[in-house]
């Protein structure tokens, strides 16, 4: 190996959220005198987020755009096709990226094929997550419908717990241990347990997502992968949020076919009605002004860090990263959950009380008032900046620091 630098590969398949933490930590390692390749999907969004932040980066696969944009969410026949895919592709690009890195840490979609290839290759192998959504526990997990009763007679979502394995068995399995058996390990009869192992990392903030007792698995929480980011915010922009009050942002991030249709036209009216200007981020579900007034402004990809610090109030889906995001900004948060872990996000932050969740998946102008009659508070104001002083912005470096220590050099 001679001196050759450590070298991690880090790899998902995923959304924005799934990808930028994985950049964080690649950042992270560079710092400790480590290197880090990113494996993941080939949207143009991520390749010149990686690109700015310096890291290699190998596409992996179809672009998850293409998956998501369709005019309907992705149906159970498509994830049939979908998952054998994404199996294939990582053994074929993992398999060959592999070759010369130290370990390997998997995230986004579940990456079965990864751990697969680690093995392979001798090398450790880690699963990080980003919420403890659906994890084995006696705890009900808001997004989730109750589980049924156990013995002791309390709801026990491990009961769920089970029935995803077996979810996730017919999606996966047959391609997983078709690959294994053609380069000689045997078969896996639990592949969701397989991928996420015994001792999992939960790369998410302690205040906004506490793991304590809230799973049976062991858990190594590193808090969020957060990457700095210190780009100016564009002329115009600043010439918008330095014209009046400040607006109130609207943005649904990747989500494209779950947005929430008239998302755009029942925000920017609920905003007017308090008054207020918008803000109204574009997106993957093509967001757009509604008139030509001068009250709301469209905003491409820009520093969120930055902006969300200069809003009266963030009204967004619930993901992982803009959760954190604007809860770190200080902003209070207006949450319209749709899918997966965001139901859990938008408890939180009610829970917290640094925003509202608005129950409904399917707003309209009336109740998105209703909400930020709510969120434009002093109160909720004043609390979310109690609780953006707790949140914590070394999650990466702690967990590049565990990283470099499991391969002992």
């Amino acid at each position: 190996m001679g001196n050759r630098k450590v070298r991690f590969l880090l790899t998902t398949w995923g959304s924005r959220g799934d990808v930028e933490p994985l950049v964080a930590l690649a950042v992270a390692v560079r710092e400790l005198g480590a290197e880090a390749v990113v494996c993941g999907p080939p949207d143009e969004d991520f390749a010149v987020l990686l690109e700015r932040a310096g890291v290699p980066f190998v596409p992996m696969g179809e672009s998850v755009r293409s998956v998501v944009s369709g005019p309907k969410p992705p149906t159970a026949k498509d994830a049939f096709r979908l998952a054998p895919a994404l199996v294939a592709m990582r053994f074929e690009t993992l398999g060959k990226t592999a070759e010369d890195c130290d370990a390997l840490l998997a995230t986004g979609l579940l990456p079965a094929g990864a751990r697969d290839v680690a093995e392979k290759r001798g090398i450790p192998y880690v699963y990080a997550c980003f919420h403890t959504f659906g994890m084995p526990s006696r705890h009900f997990v808001p997004g989730l419908r109750p589980g049924t009763p156990s013995p002791e007679g309390e709801t026990d979502n491990r009961v769920l717990w089970k029935q995803d394995a077996q979810r996730v068995d017919d999606l996966y399995g047959p391609a997983l241990n078709s690959h294994r058996e053609a380069i000689g390990l045997p078969p896996v009869d639990n592949v969701r347990d397989h991928v996420f192992t015994d001792s999992p990392w939960l790369a998410a903030d302690a205040t906004l997502c506490p793991s304590e007792g809230m799973t049976d698995l062991d858990l190594v929480q590193t808090g969020a992968w957060i990457l700095p980011d210190d780009r100016p915010l564009p002329e115009e922009l600043e010439a918008f949020l330095g014209a009046g009050e400040p607006p109130v942002y609207v943005g649904f991030g990747s989500m494209a076919a779950y947005a929430p249709k008239d998302i755009a036209r029942n925000a920017i009216e609920a905003v007017r009605a308090h008054g207020r200007r918008v803000l109204l981020a574009k997106g993957w579900a093509g967001l757009a002004a509604i008139d030509d007034a001068e009250d709301c402004f469209v905003v491409g990809e820009v520093n969120q860090q930055a902006l969300f610090r200069r809003v009266a109030a963030v009204v967004h889906h619930g993901g992982a990263g803009t959760t954190t995001t604007a809860s770190g900004a200080g902003a209070p948060q207006v949450v319209v959950p749709r899918i997966a872990d965001q139901p859990y996000w938008a408890a939180r932050v009610a829970e917290l009380g640094i925003g509202v969740a608005h129950q409904d998946p399917n707003p309209t102008a009336e109740s998105l008032s209703a909400a930020l009659a709510t969120v434009l508070t002093p109160e909720t104001r004043e609390r979310a900046g109690e609780v953006a002083g707790m949140i914590r912005t070394d999650g990466a470096s702690v967990a590049a620091k565990l990283l470099v220590e499991l391969v002992g050099r």
